[in-house]
């Protein structure tokens, strides 16, 4: 089957050679797929799952930051995350705007996220004890987005890619302003420069993960880079994280948790860069699969406010409706 329509209208027909391969040399050709354009049934579901996973990771992303909002040090802080946790509500409009061009509905990606069908990135089931994790989650989670978004701008989906561009804007500034407060923190007392040490070393292995297994381990991503959806391994993405993201750490006085980070002139293909230590792939797996520590109170969070907002939505689809029934009427009439 391939995807032929807006709303997802599947077209009973087989994906025959000839399909396939017209379909791959337009992806060669660097051209934009679009909504309405046909494609391989598999690269819809391939791209609905990418779509979705990223909307709900944005969306519960809200959570360990809106929990510091009310205990904000001072006001211009205060306004910052305001202003972050309200960017991070519209990248999730954007991207399950995107999604829904492929036939599925928001109220079906709801439900899969709270039934556990659906995954969002594991790095949000963490806890955030101290406030210089929201100078952490800036810094090294929007900074590892980053580099794993910014290729997405040239997705070879053109709804994904044109919502990648604002997006990206936005994570740029969101990890700059970590990189300031840690900064701050770690010139400041010694109690704030440990405090934002112990953030870097909670959250510095997590980040890391975020770009997936190990690209030997991956079952996607090969698929993915000859679609284009992906034009980077998750090897390539996490190393030049780890390439940008160390200087910026010893800038500031901080060190690396990991007593086999060490520089390799040979890496990068003679160019250079940092070997890491191994990553502890059970600990992501645990979390991936529910066992994360604040695992059940974001989809409890998530939960409690889809039932409660449930009101708003039913009184909006019938305001649309009623607009829909006057405007129906008047042509009517003015036939």
């Amino acid at each position: 089957m391939y995807s032929q329509g807006l709303i997802g209208t599947n077209t009973e027909t087989e994906e025959s050679e000839e399909f396939l391969a017209a379909f791959q040399a337009r992806i060669d050709r660097e051209e934009k797929i679009e909504a309405n354009d046909p494609m391989p049934e598999a690269y819809r579901k391939t791209l609905i799952r990418q779509i979705g996973q990223h909307a709900h990771s944005e969306i519960v992303g809200m959570l360990p930051e809106g929990n510091w909002i009310t205990r904000a040090p001072t006001l211009r802080r205060k306004l910052a995350l305001l202003a972050k946790v309200q960017d991070e509500g519209g990248h999730g409009l954007y991207l399950y705007s995107a999604a829904e061009t492929l036939g599925i509905s928001r109220e079906q990606m709801t439900e899969e996220l709270l039934t556990g069908k659906a995954k969002y990135s594991s790095i949000f089931n963490y806890p955030t004890p101290s406030w210089a994790d929201m100078g952490a989650i800036g810094w090294l989670v929007d900074g590892a987005a980053i580099m794993n978004q910014v290729p997405l701008c040239r997705c070879s989906f053109g709804p994904y890619a044109r919502a990648m561009v604002r997006i990206c804007k936005e994570e740029s500034f969101h990890q700059r302003q970590g990189y300031e407060l840690m900064s701050v923190l770690a010139k400041g007392a010694p109690e704030q420069k440990q405090m934002a040490q112990d953030a870097l070393n909670r959250w510095w292995w997590p980040s890391l993960m975020m770009f997936g297994p190990y690209d030997s381990d991956s079952s996607h991503s090969d698929q993915n880079m000859e679609w284009k959806i992906k034009r980077f391994s998750n090897d390539e993405l996490r190393q030049k994280f780890v390439d940008a993201t160390v200087p910026q750490a010893e800038l500031i006085g901080l060190t690396m948790p990991d007593p086999d980070l060490k520089w390799n002139p040979d890496r990068n293909k003679g160019q250079g860069g940092y070997d890491i230590g191994e990553i502890d792939w059970s600990e992501f797996w645990r979390v991936v699969k529910g066992g994360g520590p604040m695992n059940r109170d974001r989809i409890a969070a998530r939960t409690k406010a889809w039932e409660d907002g449930a009101w708003v939505r039913e009184a909006a689809l019938a305001h649309a409706d009623k607009r829909r029934a006057r405007r129906a009427a008047a042509q009517e009439a003015a036939e």
